[in-house]
């Protein structure tokens, strides 16, 4: 979030950091890399810190992150409709319905016009059934679905229901199409990508990903993890000059 230089910090009752997160880490890399960095510049042992809302490795984009006494907004800001930019590749498929994993089937294009997506994405505008990936952190029998997936194991996963508020075009260029997405809660983009491919007698999967807002917290607001390094490290050495 873009604070103000006379904005005081307290991190112990707690803040609430915006941060977008970079392509490649785990939303749990983040987490430890900002706590790491904020109890070394307070030094301090333990700082309480969370998420509110998982990004997947292949994704970027908007990560909620709160501090100390307000971690229990998690909950409240989790729940919060999310809006992404999802880029689709259609005509292939991978198992992970995402870059995590190579294509493993190739299918027919030629029937697909833009009407043709346009009508199709009407189809999940609302209250739908998603089954959730394989490759997920659901869990099946105590254990990560994603545990299974990876060692070629079928696991079964039951339909969640979700609402999807809007889907919108934005660009129609195969075999890639890119569309702007607002969701609940629970939403599988990388599943979304599957069925849409299905509906369009073809296959699809996640190419790219950014979320762009959580509630009322937006991409434009965020800091990179340089911005935030810098602005917190500037922060706290001018804290100690001013008390020296």
């Amino acid at each position: 979030m873009r604070y103000k230089e006379s904005k005081i910090f307290d991190f112990i009752q707690g803040e609430i950091l915006v941060v977008n997160k970079p392509l490649d880490w785990t939303s749990n890399d983040l987490v430890q890399k900002i706590r790491n960095m904020l109890c070394r510049l307070m030094k301090i042992k333990k700082l309480k810190l969370g998420h509110a809302g998982t990004l997947d490795p292949k994704a970027t984009g908007i990560m909620v992150l709160c501090s100390g006494k307000l971690t229990k907004k998690i909950d409240e800001i989790q729940a919060d409709e999310k809006e992404y930019i999802a880029l689709l590749k259609v005509g292939a498929t991978t198992p992970s319905f995402d870059l995590e994993t190579e294509e493993d089937e190739q299918f027919e294009t030629s029937h697909i016009t833009r009407e043709a997506v346009e009508e199709v994405l009407k189809l999940f505008v609302g209250a739908i059934e998603q089954v959730p990936p394989v490759y997920s952190a659901v869990k099946v029998d105590g254990k990560r679905a994603y545990q299974f997936a990876r060692k070629g194991k079928e696991v079964e996963l039951k339909p969640k229901m979700l609402v999807i508020k809007e889907i919108e075009l934005l660009r129609f260029d195969l075999p890639e199409i890119e569309l702007r997405i607002v969701c609940s809660k629970g939403t599988y983009i990388r599943a979304l990508a599957r069925d849409i491919g299905k509906a369009l007698n073809s296959g699809a999967y996640l190419k790219g990903l950014v979320r762009t807002r959580i509630g009322i917290y937006t991409l434009d607001q965020s800091l990179d993890l340089q911005e935030l390094s810098d602005m917190l490290s500037n922060y706290f050495q001018n804290s100690i000059s001013k008390n020296i």
